[in-house]
């Protein structure tokens, strides 16, 4: 994100949500400044779902605050309905109009602006043939498939002129080449209109790809805010580690130090015997037994070394853990 681009639309502050007596968010703040995609990184149940629903009106805080460009709009004593909150919402099981067809349910949030029903559609068609899905325009949801129905549900969504995009694992059903041009459009969209996006997720891949900072969530506390450089390269734990890429741990005297795989090696000072290979295509991945723990080490091109070789490598880089 810019770094002139300060304007802050969403501001969760100590935010707490209860499921019939169990705290399924614990005193969560974050906040998502003006053309800012955050991630919200976590494990199934780690309370990513249940923040979005508290912004977006369908869950009520039992603690805390949610304020939209400056304006509070939910906390215990006060809740705004979600038809009050400038946000567009993409859930996870699509939630499409039954009787509308494929163009008109992407036309339907231009037409709620009063757009001209020409113009709409043809919006909507644009933005259908950028998710290459324009065929199925005259289609309704019931004749198109679960990756169909996710592609129209994101277009939908494209389609608002929201100043906050809620994004529930939109691309859970996508295949990777669709997934591409979906977040693609998302961002280019995005970026263009200056509003902000919380996107939730539990592909690190895709979160680290995709977002200005990362918010890592586990079981219903943030434990991490930072850029996704600062939450792969200095993540505050080893589960942090772990949720954001392959991590090897190295103990050196009273000290874990964290190593990636591409912070190490093949060839060097060091010793140790591989007990693993995998190809990966782009690259190979080699663990190797050293005298200080497994260590995954990335080459790129294909395997160098088979099991059993002894081997020497090098460390280019660590992260102490804990420090």
């Amino acid at each position: 994100m810019p770094e002139s681009v300060v304007r802050e639309v969403l501001d969760v502050r100590d935010l707490t949500v209860e499921y019939d007596g169990v705290v399924a968010l614990h005193e969560a703040s974050v906040s998502v400044g003006s053309g800012e995609v955050l991630a919200l990184l976590g494990p199934s149940g780690s309370g990513k779902s249940t923040l979005l629903y508290a912004v977006a009106g369908f869950r009520p805080p039992s603690a805390g605050e949610v304020w939209l460009h400056g304006r509070l709009v939910a906390s215990a004593h006060r809740v705004e309905p979600p038809e009050r909150r400038d946000v567009a919402v993409v859930f996870q099981n699509y939630a499409l109009w039954p009787h509308l067809s494929v163009i008109d349910t992407v036309a339907y949030p231009a037409r709620r602006r009063r757009v001209p029903r020409a113009q709409a559609r043809r919006e909507a068609l644009t933005i259908l043939q950028r998710l290459r899905v324009a065929h199925l325009a005259d289609r309704r949801p019931a004749e198109l498939s679960g990756g169909e129905q996710q592609r129209v549900g994101l277009a939908r969504a494209l389609a608002r002129n929201a100043s906050l995009y809620l994004f529930d694992e939109p691309t859970a059903h996508l295949d990777t080449h669709v997934r591409g041009l979906f977040l693609a459009e998302l961002v280019s969209r995005q970026r263009a209109s200056g509003a902000g996006a919380l996107y939730a997720t539990h592909d690190a891949e895709e979160a680290l790809g995709l977002a200005d900072r990362v918010a890592l969530l586990n079981a219903g506390r943030i434990v991490q805010v930072g850029t996704p450089g600062q939450v792969y390269a200095e993540p505050v734990d080893l589960w942090a580690a772990r949720l954001t890429g392959p991590a090897s741990v190295l103990v050196e005297g009273d000290r874990q130090l964290l190593v990636r795989p591409g912070w190490a090696g093949l060839g060097g000072d060091l010793s140790g015997r591989v007990s693993a290979v995998w190809f990966r295509g782009p690259h190979s991945d080699h663990l190797v037994e050293t005298a200080r723990g497994s260590l995954l080490i990335r080459e790129p091109g294909p395997p160098r070394c088979r099991v059993d070789d002894e081997v020497s490598w090098s460390l280019h880089r660590h992260w102490a853990l804990g420090a």
